[in-house]
């Protein structure tokens, strides 16, 4: 593993935070001496893209609210991030805002009686899109994962959808399956 390279797990990602508790993201940074930060580049309503409405639920064209972001590791761009909810679970809400969520998303959705207990991800080696490789400061044939995470609840219904675009060369995604 190199220097540059960063070893990311999901279940941070995945259980709410504790009252006054900072996001996962930069808690999981400073953990390993470093400082992650994220920019929201977007909130707000936008029709479900044709894959995020399937992985939801919701019929194509039907509107989600989605927020953009751009995550940093040490002030350097790592990681897009765009997180998909159905409306009539974030319609109204700080989901559907450009402002920080204290504790974060997850914290906030278990707050509103959306608790995730199964979470489903995918991810795929592909070349980048354009807008990807400007925003994540990489060259043409560098390719990034797509890691898209589905959340579900209790009645294996779908909450929230992350589809996340990383710099391949420098991620490492870590899996850790208790059996028994």
């Amino acid at each position: 593993m190199g220097a540059s390279e960063w070893v990311s797990t999901s279940m941070p990602y995945l259980k709410p935070g504790e009252a006054g508790q900072g996001d996962a993201w930069g808690a999981e940074a400073a953990a390993r001496g470093h400082r992650g930060s994220q920019r929201i580049v977007h909130a707000g309503e936008v029709v479900a893209p044709p894959e995020v409405a399937e992985l939801l639920g919701v019929a194509e064209g039907e509107e989600v609210v989605v927020r953009r972001r751009m995550m940093y590791l040490d002030d350097q761009p790592c990681e897009l991030t765009d997180t998909y909810y159905p409306v009539h679970i974030a319609r109204g809400t700080r989901l559907a805002g450009t402002a920080k969520i204290p504790g974060g998303a997850v914290t906030l959705l278990a707050e509103l009686g959306h608790v995730g207990v199964r979470v489903r991800e995918d991810v795929i080696a592909r070349l980048p899109r354009p807008d990807e490789r400007e925003a994540l400061r990489t060259g043409p044939d560098q390719p990034v994962l797509q890691l898209t995470r589905t959340t579900l609840d209790g009645d294996d219904r779908a909450i929230q959808v992350d589809m996340m675009t990383m710099p391949a060369d420098r991620q490492r995604l870590r899996y850790e399956i208790r059996i028994g």
